[in-house]
């Protein structure tokens, strides 16, 4: 083999090297990818089969235990639709009627998701950007306010 022939077997090696590399990284990217969703956005695309995270508000009154004591089912809402969740575990301290989550999961042919990891937090300032903006309440206008407004 002349020196010429050795350099362009070398360089069409790494070339297919770098495209097998490549397809890896791509495809482990898109095997550990979990999209986020509020309720409305679940009722209106219903992600079927895969796993995604579902974030909002814990409904208050809608905590439910089962009676094995580690099932929990309770709805989640973005002020526009609500989706009841199931939870088999522990729940994070935080966890409260009123309070944002963000639930991992899968959505299962009766329309419960179906939690296998719970997060919460205190404040909605856990929740992305256009959750948030979906959450704060509408200002109320009255009559006198109108009146008063030139």
């Amino acid at each position: 083999m002349k020196a010429r022939q050795r350099r362009l077997l070398f360089v069409a090696i790494a070339i297919l090297g770098v495209g097998i590399a490549a397809t890896l990284a791509i495809d482990a990217l898109r095997s550990n990818l979990t999209y986020f969703f509020s309720p409305s956005q679940v009722a209106a695309e219903a992600p079927a089969k895969t796993r995604f995270r579902l974030g909002g508000l814990v409904v208050p009154g809608s905590l439910v235990r089962q009676a094995d004591g580690l099932t929990l089912v309770f709805a989640v809402t973005d002020n526009a639709a609500t989706r009841q969740v199931s939870y088999t575990g522990i729940l994070p301290d935080l966890f409260g009627e009123g309070q944002g989550v963000v639930a991992k999961g899968r959505l299962g042919t009766d329309g419960v998701f179906y939690a296998d990891e719970v997060l919460a937090k205190h404040d909605e300032s856990y929740l992305p950007p256009e959750v948030a903006d979906s959450l704060r309440p509408v200002p109320a206008t009255s009559d006198t306010e109108q009146a008063r407004d030139p």
